[in-house]
């Protein structure tokens, strides 16, 4: 019987091809957030929530553009919207009405957007309120905490999982304090450095929740502790923006950051992000004092196309059951995926918030799906290679590409029997790994 590996060339020897001559011009074959060892798919053709390798495999999608595409791929009113604005020009070297809608738009949705500035993408948010914060404040150091990812800027690659130190100063390094997502030990750090601008988070927790936090009481001590020491709150909401709800994670806990990143569904799928926040922060970009201004430039910055993808989004967010369609589906997902686990006798956690499903092999569950009282270092050890590599890689045999082994992003297009043909390939992937004795 042909093994994971065997059947995974065979069946995307097309991509195997192409990638050969792709590395000879582009490190890794092409952009990939986590690289797929032995090569990657080369997709050109995507709808809903499938899409269309180059050996013609038809895909059942659970990365979503990263998270993006809640709306699913070449959602008509977006597609429909961008195609006209296409008509129009792409930049304008102006003020756009369109930036203007689209500010109003993400005011409204999220509670804490006193002001918004677009940005090009969510490494430029995280950037960009990290500046804000330190300009603020006149403090030098931010805090972030262990996994906790924001971007590939050198501020914030420190113990994100993801990023390495290497080619970032170490004078650079040394304005950044890294913790454990302890609020009773960021308490005691800030009452004996007084040179702290700013805390960043993702308030899902690390890795788009892969490392959940005790919500909401954890956001909500974070919020007392910083206001108590005057130190700018910020909320990385690139993925779980419009995503955890219409509002974002502080809609759903009723958590009012200082200032909030977004990227991702903001832009309805096309290069966009945004910080917002209180206006007195945020007024800083405006100021009309040279020496207190601060600058942001940025040619794609609020560019109409962008705009006008994020406007359409945002749009059917606003008036349709777009996250409880989205949320239902993975809810659906998270249960057939426990019954997979049960039937091939697997150990395994499922576990996620809103239309966002993790998986932890080897990590026991009582049943509840609650990931709180799992210790991050076991998640840590259940979710590091190889083993996602190769459950990616199973799944991929049975036409389903899921987030780097351990999770997937749910849109509301997917219908039933896609989640539950997704079910069973998680089975049939899980038969095939018990097989080579990797679970």
């Amino acid at each position: 019987m042909a093994t994971i590996l065997e059947r995974y060339h065979e069946k995307f020897a097309k991509s195997a091809e192409i990638y050969e001559s792709a590395v000879q011009r582009v490190p890794t074959g092409g952009h990939q957030s986590r690289v797929v060892r032995p090569f990657p798919l080369y997709v050109d053709d995507a709808r809903g929530p499938l899409k269309w390798d180059a050996d013609g495999n038809e895909i059942i999608d659970f990365i979503m553009g990263y998270g993006a595409l809640i709306l699913g791929h070449a959602h008509p009113a977006v597609v429909d919207a961008v195609s006209e604005r296409l008509s129009h020009g792409t930049i304008m070297a102006g003020a756009s009405q369109l930036e203007l809608k689209w500010a109003g738009q993400v005011s409204d949705l999220i509670p804490s957007a006193d002001r918004v500035r677009f940005t090009a993408s969510g490494t430029e948010s995280t950037l960009m309120a990290l500046r804000l914060a330190r300009a603020f404040t006149g403090k030098s150091k931010i805090v972030k905490f262990h996994e906790h990812f924001h971007g590939w800027h050198d501020y914030v690659a420190r113990d994100s999982g993801i990023i390495t130190d290497r080619g970032i100063p170490e004078q650079t390094l040394s304005t950044v304090i890294v913790l454990d997502p302890d609020v009773a030990a960021l308490d005691r750090l800030l009452e004996r450095d007084n040179d702290i601008a700013a805390v960043i988070c993702e308030p899902g927790g690390g890795h788009w929740g892969q490392f959940p936090l005790d919500n909401p009481a954890f956001l909500q001590d974070l919020r007392e502790v910083t206001a108590k020491h005057g130190v700018i709150m910020i909320m990385d909401e690139v993925i779980c923006g419009f995503r955890l709800s219409r509002g974002g994670a502080q809609a759903r806990w009723g958590i009012r950051p200082d200032l909030t990143t977004m990227a991702k569904i903001v832009a309805g799928g096309f290069p966009g992000g945004a910080v917002a926040g209180r206006s007195d922060i945020m007024d800083q970009l405006g100021n009309e004092d040279d020496a207190l201004r601060i600058a942001h430039p940025g040619t794609f910055n609020a560019n109409p196309v962008s705009a006008t993808a994020g406007v359409a989004a945002l749009e059917l967010i606003a008036n349709e059951p777009i996250n409880e369609r989205a949320d239902a589906n993975a809810e659906r997902l998270r249960a057939g995926l426990r019954d997979a686990l049960s039937k091939m006798e697997v150990p395994g956690l499922v576990h996620g918030v809103a239309s966002i499903v993790h998986v932890a092999l080897g990590v026991d569950d009582d049943g509840s799906g609650d990931a709180s009282s799992v210790s991050h270092e076991e998640i840590a050890k259940a979710t590091s290679s190889p083993t996602p590599e190769m459950v990616r890689l199973a799944m991929f045999n049975e036409g389903v590409d899921m987030m780097g082994g351990i999770g997937f992003m749910v849109s509301a297009v997917h219908d039933d029997d896609q989640i539950d043909r997704t079910a069973e390939a998680f089975e049939r992937a899980l038969r095939a790994l018990r097989e080579e004795q990797i679970v």
